[in-house]
């Protein structure tokens, strides 16, 4: 395939390693009956290790400039490759129409690695899970631990929403052209997320967001910027929880509980 110059606009760093490649693939195990989404092929590094292997590929690619490459070189019976942002993605609708759910893969830009994985997470009920390369950074605050500098939203809500795993780190050699930064091998296992019973998902998210926006903040003092109604100082002293406490010092599954508490009170009064 035509060597193409990456787009910094698009926080693009095209994997040049074979031998990480292969590695990703491997980590991916991929079945003949699975449906794999690939975020962003650009010039096909993993992709030509996936062809053949599954039911179905289909790669999602934003740069017009290797589209049209992607498709001579790519597509075939099993192979679709769609020109657009994954962000404007509809992988529900796409998951729907194969009638499965995707295995998704992909080196993430790294100026848009949150929102793609917020979308993700936001449709996990179409994701088997998501083998992704990211900064080695984000990688290490999703994998956090309560009472550790890097934990905070990430981490709360990849590890309520799948099991999280740290695969393994990449240098910058891989890449063209060389970030700055290390990068890492990171698996969302969506089909083997913790079970939590909660009352209220947006809530929950509110509580999270909320409190570490202000995670210099007591528990207390943070959650009183929710707007929320009918809650006054009485309200959070009905909160049987230690709102004392700071947001990293809570455990996903005590987020839960916060949550449903807060939910109970303003479903009952």
């Amino acid at each position: 395939m035509q060597r193409l110059k990456p787009k910094k606009r698009l926080g693009q760093h095209y994997l040049i390693d074979g031998n990480i490649a292969r590695k990703i693939v491997r980590a991916l195990d991929v079945h003949s009956e699975d449906v794999i989404l690939e975020i962003g092929p650009g010039q096909g590094a993993l992709t030509r290790f996936l062809r053949d292997r599954a039911k179905q590929l289909i790669l999602v690619e934003v740069d017009a400039r290797v589209v049209p490459l992607l498709r001579s070189e790519y597509q075939e019976e099993t192979t679709r490759v769609v020109q657009q942002d994954f962000l404007e993605f509809d992988l529900r609708k796409a998951a729907q129409e194969c009638g499965q759910k995707f295995r998704v893969v992909g080196n993430l830009p790294y100026n848009i690695t949150s929102p793609i994985l917020f979308k993700v997470i936001d449709t996990c009920d179409a994701v088997r899970d998501a083998v992704v390369m990211v900064q080695l950074e984000v990688a290490e605050r999703i994998v956090a631990r309560p009472r550790t500098k890097d934990y905070g939203i990430l981490s709360v809500l990849c590890q309520f929403y799948s099991k999280p795993t740290l695969l393994f780190e990449v240098s910058p050699n891989a890449f063209y052209p060389r970030p700055k930064v290390h990068s890492a091998l990171l698996r969302l296992d969506f089909s083997r997320r913790p079970f939590y019973a909660l009352k209220n998902e947006h809530l929950f998210r509110q509580v999270v967001r909320s409190t570490f926006g202000k995670r210099r903040k007591i528990l207390l003092n943070s959650l009183k910027c929710i707007k929320l109604p009918l809650t006054n100082g009485e309200f959070w002293k009905r909160i049987e929880f230690d709102l004392s406490r700071r947001p990293e010092d809570l455990t996903v599954e005590e987020f839960v509980k916060l949550t449903n508490r807060i939910a109970e009170l303003l479903e009952h009064g």
